[in-house]
């Protein structure tokens, strides 16, 4: 778990403890405690330091508090001037860090303080939650595991608190324990009309990752990209699961191929190595209507330079091949006479790649209608189609016909865009 600056820790400490007692009740007997500060009941010989260490202590006066608060200590008897004595030392500790002082130094007056019956217990619950860091700093994760989980119960309501029970768990190894406090913690948030940090999601999908979590990792994408659909999250988590070398899941350029469809409707092709490399693939399976598709709208859009000499080698290769193939219409002709749908199922590709999507819908239902194709790719590619065309019901009506990992993933990536698609 990342340490925790003295600085902060101060910051933290001060914000809780700083004048814990109002001055004027340390001064004068018969005057009232500050609203929800202790009654406290102080000897003269406990007054009269306490009131001047709280002065100095105000001015962040350390050389002069420092005796006083000796003084305070020393005659110290009662609970009430116990814990007075145990507050004015963690304010001296507290102020001390900002000079290059421990943490150390704040175990004995945080310590004294959660034990005394007289602190209050919204300044107890903060309190445990501090001990709570300092023995996570120390790498002390049973302590601080001990120390956080009494703080929930003094109810510490701490933003930051969850998230430590969940690096915790996740730093000691139990990942499973770390995910079901993250989910408890998300919840609560969207509960609450809370909109839960990035910067949560994607550890989540980072941890899950690690531990080669797939399912996991899957199921924090989709919340993530459900909570923040734009452009760039989706490019990002698309790449990051399937895509990228080492990605979350193995994809044959097939598999990827679809995903950089996904990427394409939802103008989330980031750059031109995009454009190229989905062109390339588009090519490598034999779909050079596809490369010059994207080639030419990549050039059009600015994102391919019109000197990208692979780009110009791509576009040569694909209209040679386009010009060899002949016309789609014959293609079609031949494919609705075949005895099954592999044809069907390819001049539907090549229909969905040059932006034709009423014949590729037709075409992908007569391969499915023929037979001896993949179902689960067909209907992946008919539901690219549908998508295409505007037909979002028909297009998830076959997207859930997808059965077979990783084209159901596949196929769930593309539901989760035509609900959510990215934004901005």
């Amino acid at each position: 778990m990342k340490s925790i600056s003295n600085a902060l820790m101060a910051t933290l400490l001060a914000s809780g403890a700083t004048l814990l007692v109002a001055q004027p009740a340390l001064a004068k007997k018969e005057e009232k405690p500050a609203a929800g500060a202790p009654a406290l009941k102080l000897s003269n010989e406990v007054r009269g330091p306490a009131a001047q260490a709280q002065t100095a202590l105000a001015a962040k006066d350390v050389a002069t508090a420092t005796p006083l608060v000796a003084a305070v200590e020393a005659a110290a008897k009662t609970d009430d001037e116990k814990y007075i004595a145990a507050a004015l030392r963690l304010n001296v500790e507290a102020i001390r860090m900002d000079s290059g002082g421990t943490a150390d130094a704040l175990v004995a007056p945080l310590d004294a303080l959660i034990a005394n019956p007289r602190t209050p217990q919204a300044d107890k619950a903060r309190y445990v939650y501090q001990r709570g860091i300092i023995a996570a700093n120390k790498k002390d994760n049973a302590g601080a595991a001990a120390f956080f989980e009494q703080a929930r119960q003094l109810g510490n309501n701490d933003p930051n608190l969850p998230l430590q029970i969940v690096k915790l768990k996740m730093d000691g190894g139990d990942t499973a324990g770390g995910l079901a406090e993250l989910t408890k913690m998300v919840d609560a948030q969207t509960a609450a009309g809370q909109k839960p940090s990035e910067d949560i999601y994607r550890y989540a999908i980072a941890k899950t990752n690690q531990k080669k979590m797939n399912a996991e990792t899957m199921a924090w994408i989709r919340r993530y990209l459900a909570a923040y659909p734009t452009m760039k999250n989706w490019r990002d988590m698309v790449v990051f699961w399937g895509i990228q070398p080492q990605s979350v899941v193995t994809l044959d350029k097939q598999q990827k191929i679809d995903l950089y469809r996904l990427l394409r409707l939802g103008k989330s092709l980031a750059d031109q190595y995009d454009y190229e490399i989905y062109a390339q693939w588009a090519t490598d399976v034999g779909l050079p209507w596809e490369s010059k598709t994207i080639l030419t709208e990549g050039k059009a859009a600015g994102k391919v330079p019109a000197d990208s000499a692979n780009a110009t080698g791509l576009l040569t290769a694909a209209n040679r091949f386009i010009s060899n193939e002949g016309s789609l219409s014959s293609l079609e002709t031949k494919a609705k006479a075949a005895a099954n749908g592999k044809l069907a199922a390819g001049t539907a590709d090549a229909y969905l790649g040059s932006d034709q999507y009423a014949k590729a819908v037709e075409l992908y239902r007569v391969a499915l209608q023929k037979g001896g194709v993949d179902a689960d790719t067909v209907n992946t590619r008919l539901g690219i189609a549908l998508a295409r065309s505007g037909d979002k019901e028909g297009a998830k009506a076959a997207f859930q016909a997808v059965k077979t990992p990783p084209r159901s993933d596949i196929a769930a990536w593309w539901i989760d865009f035509l609900d959510h698609p990215p934004v901005g």
